[in-house]
């Protein structure tokens, strides 16, 4: 039976929040079965815990914001993607701030921290929300939709109508069974335009962007003399947002994901009709013969 995961040991790192701009510690530490990704805010008199689920999801404005009793975790999709890349089931993170530090703005640095905590199986049945029949969400042109799939893919397309971004891919195909979160997505970093900076900061938004952790374009190119890591590194990014925000269902996605012009909003939008509805999915546990080869190939870890 595929085992559930977490680190062996805590970890611990300091950045500064994307939209708040503020300095915060963020401390990763292992879980019991079971329990899922939850996050403490240890800066709230309670130490209040806000679990990592799809219906906790209370902001979607250039990040996916979860929420209990009025606390709020703001920016958590980069952290999760990587969760998803590394195969993690449980784990307790704890702030002190309300934002997850935005690091280089990809999933990057949080590989690299979980890794050095090490991984661990945990003696309880990973499970999995394996996809039944087609879901799909629309809001005008845009579109996410989930179908069954034996194992995880991700279709997205993106359409900015930038002159730097009309020089990159804007369509991107990631099948797990056969490519790798590290090289294919994890490095990708998030993107935003210098004419929006303003307006986001008077909403109390991007406060804490710069260079250092977003591709910052103008009207016509790209402001960071650092290259695109991968040629079509914005599409890229938009797939690691996906991962993070589909890691809220509470389990790994057996199935394929399909977008085009998608973001945060629709993407959990998808998970919530996916969730009101039991016919479309069932909760289920793989022997490692039996596991779609996108999270059982040679028992690595998923994805790698």
């Amino acid at each position: 039976m595929m085992k559930q995961r977490t680190i062996a040991t805590p970890v611990k790192t300091v950045g500064i929040g994307l939209h708040s701009g503020r300095k915060v510690t963020i401390s990763i530490k292992p879980a019991p079965v079971n329990s899922g990704v939850q996050f403490v805010r240890v800066d709230t008199p309670e130490q209040s815990v806000v679990p990592a689920t799809a219906l906790a999801v209370c902001d979607t404005r250039l990040a996916s914001v979860i929420q209990k009793d009025g606390v709020r975790v703001s920016t958590v999709e980069h952290l999760l993607s990587a969760c998803a890349g590394l195969g993690l089931d449980n784990l307790l993170i704890e702030l002190d701030d309300e934002e997850v530090p935005i690091m280089d703005g990809s999933a990057a640095s949080f590989l690299f921290l979980i890794e050095s905590a090490g991984i661990i199986e945990q003696d309880a049945p990973r499970q999995f929300v394996v996809i039944q029949k087609p879901v799909e969400v629309r809001e005008g042109d845009k579109l996410a939709l989930l179908e069954p799939f034996f194992g995880f893919k991700l279709d997205f397309t993106i359409d900015f109508k930038h002159p730097a971004v009309d020089k990159t891919g804007q369509r991107f195909i990631v099948d797990f069974a056969e490519h790798a979160y590290r090289s294919e997505i994890g490095r990708a970093r998030t993107f935003g335009f210098a004419h929006e900076v303003e307006a986001l900061r008077e909403m109390g938004l991007a406060r804490g962007g710069s260079l250092d952790n977003a591709i910052v374009l103008d009207e016509h190119r790209i402001l960071n003399n650092e290259e695109l890591r991968y040629e079509d590194e914005f599409v890229r990014h938009k797939i690691l947002d996906a991962i993070g925000d589909l890691y809220l269902v509470g389990h790994p996605i057996v199935g394929a994901y399909v977008a085009e012009k998608s973001g945060h909003a629709l993407n959990n939008a998808l998970l919530r009709k996916l969730l009101e509805d039991p016919s479309s999915y069932t909760i289920e546990s793989f022997t490692e013969a039996k596991a779609p080869e996108a999270y059982s190939r040679e028992s690595q870890p998923l994805f790698f």
